[in-house]
């Protein structure tokens, strides 16, 4: 019975099974053998808004009115051009021939006439102008520069520039992009937003911002930060991490505010945030009221997220969080980026594929913390396992970087032109130690040296200190021959220095007096005729050897106590100007601008070169940090390169000067700097740099009531 019963179920499945099959071949027999249909009528114009209506008005699209859309055919070239273009490195795309005769040296194509060019690519022109590379000869140029816009490549931006490529085929310096180094701040346009630029660039190096890292080509490209185009040329706002901020964390632990795309590219992670937001320390805001025809968009939670969102100012959100998230938007990178390092605010990147501005040289491991998009909801515990000493360096870091790299263009440009001066003399380039430590990269001039060691900041990191031996250089004038007794009481004073390992005059004549009529002494006395300039005295001179350098002017009137108890001053703070006739500077209210005080008083920022030390970097930085134009708008005998020095000093450590006790005070003050010298140099620099002191360094029992045989400084007290 039961071997029956599963007989009869086979053959039920089989029937089915036939009669499926054939049901469907008998259907397209038929289908087959009927007459031939009418051939369809054309396909309906989309054109035509009478046949296909349009479910998106044009106020909802993104930049409605836009160029055309490339061809298919100038696609495929574009992309064939981009394969062949990620292969270039330095060795194969940049004629390093170009920069051996004449060195590193910049040309800017000349701008074209009736061009609109942005504010933002002036001031890129204008700080490579400054920068003391820029040359008006194209044949001694080694990197070329636009003069076209390149800033903006949005082609649905109205800042884009159209027919760039034809242009540059026409130049005859273009030569394929070799040599050339384009700016790019947005490339590609809505709705992939793909990195393209509307044109070809050929060999060109790019120095873009928001670059992905699958098309940057290391060692090739220069990723750049994306700023906004009131971005300061020059100075900046300094960080907000003021010293004694501890502990390091805040009021809140991790904040974001900024719009939440409905959909499209970057909608993803910003759609996500929201799960962040706890209301206590984690706060997590979007809105998606932005746009054109947002409200036929929004979804049923815009209301209800914008009227939190409404409830925080983004400015105060920065100032009181610890960390702060930097999602990708509708490009890898975000103003809000430059905005949490300012803030002393740790940056939490989530954009998976970014290449983190100048990523070649510096370590953002030090300074942000970057997580995948993918474990977004991870980030707030992952940021409370941060500990207080690594959240202190972390924000310490962001402040380095802000103030040396990122805080103007100026800056910004600077960086980008030594990234790349660097890569042509690997043997002479700064290692990244130089880029990643006070004071930072632009202020480590590789060619005074490569080694950490050599550098008056770096002392104390690498456990050493400078040699126990100083240079005198007497600046002198040659009103009277033979020299004045001043100048040879000076000489035989310094020169009885146990610390004094050479003497150099710098005779302001081109003939000096005879050997003879110079003093005996036990240490060397050179004399280098034909020091006219004020600024000569900060000249790298090659005979300066040891680290420290002892400027005076002839009437300095220092006795050899003086001497020896200013330069075990200076041991202790190679990296300041340590010396005697002091200064201040303010801020006139009335004038509106900066001036200079020679009164005595408890406080200073600025000790002259007229009797100090100081290390004999200070006079590579002198020379070759300040380009030509500013050091020749100097004057007033003087006084006003001793000022520039400071500020120079000022803004490399960020710490004032140290005046040292004297003997007697003199009583004229010495040369005054003219009244706007201070003015324009802040002005120049783009802030005020010197930072005020009340600090004086006595000996030890200088002045007090006991026997002179228990002081050092004996002689310091004599009259």
């Amino acid at each position: 019975m039961q071997t029956g019963t599963k007989y009869l179920l086979l053959a039920l499945l089989a029937s089915c099974l036939l009669l499926f099959f054939g049901a469907d071949r008998l259907r397209r027999a038929a289908s087959f053998s009927s007459p031939k249909a009418e051939a369809p009528g054309r396909w309906p114009r989309w054109a035509d808004g009478s046949l296909l209506q349009s479910f998106a008005g044009a106020g909802e699209l993104e930049g409605d009115g836009a160029a055309p859309s490339p061809s298919p055919k100038a696609r495929r070239a574009a992309r064939l051009g981009t394969h062949q273009r990620r292969r270039c490195r330095m060795e194969t795309c940049f004629d390093r021939s170009r920069c051996e005769q004449h060195g590193f040296k910049v040309f800017v194509y000349p701008r074209e006439a009736g061009v609109p060019v942005s504010d933002a690519y002036l001031n890129i022109l204008a700080s490579i102008e400054e920068s003391g590379y820029r040359t008006a000869d194209a044949g001694a140029a080694c990197l070329f520069v636009l003069g076209i816009d390149t800033l903006d490549r949005d082609r649905l931006s109205a800042r884009y520039v159209p027919g760039v490529g034809e242009k540059l085929r026409a130049s005859a310096l273009w030569n394929g992009g070799r040599n050339h180094l384009i700016f790019t701040l947005y490339s590609g346009t809505w709705p992939d937003y793909a990195e393209e630029l509307g044109f070809d660039s050929g060999q060109a190096m790019l120095a873009r911002a928001s670059a992905r890292a699958e098309t940057f080509r290391p060692g090739f490209d220069v990723s750049l930060p994306l700023f906004p185009a009131e971005h300061p040329r020059k100075g900046g706002e300094p960080g907000c991490l003021r010293q004694r901020a501890l502990p390091p964390r805040k009021k809140y632990l991790l904040v974001f505010k900024g719009k939440r795309y409905l959909t499209g590219i970057g909608s993803g992670t910003r759609n996500a945030l929201r799960r962040l937001h706890d209301g206590k320390d984690v706060v997590s805001l979007t809105s998606c009221r932005h746009g054109r025809g947002w409200q036929r968009r929004k979804d049923a939670r815009c209301d209800r997220d914008h009227a939190d969102y409404e409830k925080f100012d983004y400015q105060e959100l920065l100032r009181n969080s610890t960390f702060c998230l930097i999602p990708r938007g509708r490009r890898l990178g975000s103003f809000r980026f430059l905005e949490a390092l300012q803030a002393a605010c740790v940056p939490v990147v989530l954009s998976d594929g970014w290449e983190l501005p100048f990523s070649e040289v510096l370590d953002w491991g030090k300074a942000a913390v970057v997580a995948s998009e993918r474990l977004l909801l991870q980030v707030p515990s992952a940021v409370r396992r941060v500990g207080p000493e690594r959240l202190l360096a972390l924000q310490q870091q962001t402040q380095l970087l802000w103030d040396a790299y990122f805080s103007s263009v100026d800056k910004i440009v600077r960086t980008t032109l030594e990234i790349i001066r660097d890569r042509l003399s690997p043997h002479r380039s700064r290692a990244r130690f130089f880029w990643n430590a006070l004071p930072g990269g632009l202020l480590a001039l590789p060619d005074f040296s490569t080694r950490p060691g050599d550098f008056p900041f770096y002392y104390l990191q690498q456990g050493s200190s400078p040699s126990d031996k100083f240079t005198a250089l007497v600046r002198a004038s040659c009103a009277g021959v033979p020299p004045s007794p001043p100048l040879l009481g000076l000489l035989q004073a310094v020169s009885a220095s146990r610390h004094c390992a050479q003497i150099l005059v710098l005779w302001s004549c081109e003939t000096p007096p005879p050997r003879g009529q110079w003093p005996r002494s036990t240490v060397p006395v050179s004399v280098i005729p034909g020091g006219t300039e004020p600024s000569d005295r900060f000249f790298p001179y090659a005979e300066i050897r040891t680290d420290a350098v002892l400027s005076l002017d002839e009437h300095a009137g220092l006795s050899t106590s003086e001497v020896d108890f200013a330069f075990a001053a200076w041991r202790s703070f190679p990296e300041r100007i340590v010396g005697f006739p002091a200064r201040r500077h303010f801020w006139d209210a009335e004038r509106q601008r900066w001036g200079c005080s020679a009164e005595r008083s408890n406080e200073l920022s600025i000790v002259l070169p007229a009797a100090a030390f100081y290390h004999r970097y200070y006079h590579s930085l002198f020379v070759r940090s300040v380009p030509a134009g500013p050091r020749g708008l100097l004057g007033g005998g003087g006084a006003c390169e001793d000022v520039l020095l400071n500020l120079l000093v000022a803004a490399a450590t960020k710490l004032p000067p140290v005046k040292v006790a004297r003997r007697r005070e003199p009583e004229q003050p010495g040369d005054q700097p003219p009244q706007d010298c201070l003015d324009r140099l802040a002005a120049w620099l783009g802030h005020m740099p010197l930072v005020p002191s009340q600090l004086r360094l006595d000996p030890v029992l200088f002045k007090d009531p006991v026997s002179i045989l228990r002081k050092k400084y004996r002689r310091l007290e004599t009259p």
